[in-house]
């Protein structure tokens, strides 16, 4: 689900930088072909702006609605935890924890006795 999601943002995210650098920075949208004026082909300079501004905004929207889900994605695998829930145990009064890492005594040997006559 995330490889498909991940295609799906970097496809939005190529096509998003393409429908930018088309544009022309002073708002004449495309400038390629047509040549302004009275041209009267099928899109007229105001019509390719309004149009490449639309896209942009649909991709910005779609970019972002992705890049939401990734990242919810991403969070739910591992769990945050407090780091209370981290902390060694507590030993009761009296007692002593053994230091993490240090080599653990050896269990007292029991002798049998012999019994008493």
């Amino acid at each position: 689900m995330e490889a498909v999601i991940l295609v799906i943002h970097l496809l939005i995210a190529t096509a998003l930088v393409g429908v930018v650098l088309i544009q022309r920075s002073e708002g004449g949208g495309l400038g390629i072909g047509g040549g302004g004026g009275s041209s009267g082909g099928f899109m007229s300079a105001r019509g390719t702006a309004n149009l490449l501004t639309r896209t942009t905004a649909i991709l910005a929207a779609a970019f972002m609605v992705t890049s939401l889900v990734l990242a919810v994605l991403a969070g739910s695998h591992s769990r945050p935890r407090s780091i209370i829930d981290t902390l060694p145990a507590v030993p009761p009064p009296g007692q002593t924890a053994p230091l993490p890492g240090a080599p653990s005594a050896p269990a007292p040997t029991q002798t049998p006795s012999a019994p008493l006559r």
